[in-house]
């Protein structure tokens, strides 16, 4: 998978987790109108965002592109040993999926945009 500079036109949802994800596609209906964010009404909405998974060697980003019809990884990168660190000890390292927290939102933006 390529550099995250070519990903860098992309509306990224940094926002949305896991959970949310999981909420508006797969479980169609179980948000309400009145949230944070609107309803899949249809196969055309997609959301574009960043989720950490801690379930290898070491964690892990992930650039997904999710719609109802399914998900589809972009990008995978390493993320750098501190900050890893730093993420593993938040989660007490614990295996998972997460959002990204502020130091890897930092990351990522330099990444995608220097």
């Amino acid at each position: 998978m390529g550099s995250l500079r070519n990903f860098k036109n992309l509306d990224i949802d940094w926002g949305m987790t896991p959970e949310d994800a999981v909420t508006m596609y797969l479980e169609w209906g179980n948000n309400c109108w009145k949230g944070d964010r609107q309803p899949v009404r249809s196969k055309d909405d997609v959301s574009t965002y960043f989720v950490v998974s801690t379930w290898g060697e070491q964690p892990m980003v992930r650039l997904v592109r999710r719609s109802s019809e399914g998900a589809e990884e972009l990008a995978e990168l390493v993320l750098p040993r501190d900050v890893g660190r730093d993420f593993l000890k938040d989660t007490d390292g614990l295996k998972g999926l997460y959002p990204v927290d502020s130091s890897i939102r930092r990351w990522l933006e330099k990444e995608l945009y220097s």
